[in-house]
């Protein structure tokens, strides 16, 4: 295996399943490995007890909303975790993608999770508001135009806190990846997609360079990048 060499993020390559016209039953199998394989690299029980947990209500329902939802693994593995805790969690899970929102609304339903097709920018023109706003492996997707736009929206409709997750990039990443899912999630664009997307993804001072002042990027481990807003701190001038 010949390892590209990372130092620059591959902003032209594209994933196979973002194509409308990829095939719809490897498209389905790859949604339904989405769960193993975030549960194995993604890091959200972590990012949960860390930056979400804190904020939910003890004394009622508190509010999410999963941007770019794809199949919606992360949206009811947050619900289950909050209400195992005791804390009533409502997610919203929000993709543009027919194929996804299709997808996520078939799945078991899981109680305080429900499904949309919509961008973020049409919650904001309605006016909508969530206590905690969350994304998984989305910035990498998005044009610097594309990103300006989610975290202003993101800004606008949370209430306490935003945790946007992502790949961190680095040759070490790739290898394991590549390795590790040779012979795993066979008929799936799993494998290929992700070693796009470790090409596509940045690497922390590359993403603060792109954000504005009052957002944080955390590095929880070698392999992941965290997109931190504090809704309830001061604004900075």
């Amino acid at each position: 295996m010949t390892l590209p060499s990372l130092l620059v993020r591959d902003e032209h390559a594209r994933e196979r399943m973002d194509d409308p016209h990829c095939d719809p039953r490897r498209l389905a199998r790859t949604y339904a490995s989405f769960r193993l394989v975030n549960a194995a690299v993604a890091g959200w029980r972590l990012a949960y007890r860390r930056h979400l947990r804190p904020h939910l209500r003890a004394d009622g329902p508190t509010t999410l909303l999963d941007v770019g939802c794809g199949g919606g693994d992360v949206a009811r593995a947050l619900a289950r975790w909050a209400r195992r805790d005791g804390y009533d969690l409502r997610v919203t899970g929000i993709d543009p993608d027919p194929r996804a929102h299709d997808w996520a609304r078939r799945r078991p339903p899981v109680a305080g999770v429900q499904f949309r097709r919509a961008l973020s920018s049409e919650l904001v023109t309605g006016g909508e508001q969530f206590d905690l706003v969350v994304s998984n492996h989305l910035l990498h997707h998005l044009s610097q135009e594309q990103l300006d736009g989610l975290l202003e929206d993101s800004a606008r409709l949370a209430h306490r806190a935003v945790v946007h997750s992502d790949i961190r990039r680095g040759r070490l990443a790739y290898a394991l990846f590549s390795v590790a899912t040779w012979p795993l999630f066979p008929g799936t664009f799993i494998r290929e997609d992700g070693l796009t997307s470790i090409r596509r993804s940045y690497i922390a001072p590359e993403l603060r360079a792109r954000v504005p002042s009052d957002w944080t990027v955390s590095t929880p481990g070698r392999f992941r990048l965290l997109l931190l807003h504090d809704a309830l701190a001061p604004a900075r001038r």
